[in-house]
């Protein structure tokens, strides 16, 4: 997978705020994409060093349509990414 396709994201949350004072930083990223291609696009787009990757899967919400068929929307998947010490990755 490119390293251009992994990142979608910062988001900017309550909760990733917080995170933030701790050298963490949730990221949505492409739902296909595994620990070790999202270290290496955060630094590779970032220029920071990561120490830690963990990630969460979130299905979709179920959606009735007009003839009353339920499907699911497509999920998404977020990372909780630990950076060294003193970097930050910079949300404008």
């Amino acid at each position: 997978m490119k390293h251009a396709g992994i990142i979608r994201r910062v988001q900017i949350t309550e909760k990733g705020t917080k995170l933030a004072c701790e050298n963490q930083y949730m990221l949505e990223v492409a739902p296909k994409a595994n620990k070790i291609e999202i270290k290496k696009a955060v630094e590779g787009q970032f220029g920071v060093h990561v120490l830690a990757v963990n990630t969460q899967n979130y299905k979709g919400a179920l959606r009735t349509l007009r003839n009353r068929r339920v499907v699911r929307d497509g999920g998404w998947k977020r990372a909780v990414v630990t950076v060294k010490a003193g970097e930050r990755i910079e949300t404008v």
